[in-house]
C-alpha cells in the first residue's frame, strides 16, 4: 500500500484489513478518532506503537509524555508539523509491510 492509498483509505468507515496496530493507531488518528488510536497504539507496546504512541502525545500537548514515549521508541523529538510526521510515520510503516 501506497502513502496516497494509505490516505485514499481514510474515506472507508473501517481500516484496511490486516494493518499492523500501529498503522492502524495512525489510521485512527486520521479519521480524528484520538481515543481509538490512542488505544491501538497502546496494543503495540514495545513495537511501532510507541513510535505513534509518541507522535499523539505530542499531538496532544503532552510534551513530557511524548518524551518518554520517544526515547521508547528510540527516536527524537519530533519538531516537524504534526501532518508531516503523520506522513513520515505512515511511509516508514508502509514500506515495512510492503
Amino acid at each position: 500500500m501506497t502513502l496516497a492509498e494509505f490516505h485514499a483509505s481514510l474515506g472507508q468507515p473501517e481500516p484496511p484489513p490486516g494493518l499492523p496496530p500501529a498503522l492502524a493507531a495512525l489510521w485512527r488518528d486520521g479519521k480524528g478518532d484520538w481515543d481509538g488510536a490512542h488505544q491501538a497504539a497502546q496494543a503495540d507496546e514495545g513495537g511501532d506503537g510507541d513510535w505513534v504512541h509518541a507522535y499523539l502525545h505530542r499531538k496532544e500537548g503532552d510534551e513530557g509524555n511524548a518524551s518518554y514515549w520517544y526515547r521508547r521508541a528510540r527516536r527524537p523529538f519530533a519538531r516537524a508539523p504534526l501532518a508531516q510526521e503523520w506522513d513520515e510515520i505512515a511511509q516508514d510503516l508502509l514500506a515495512r509491510i510492503a
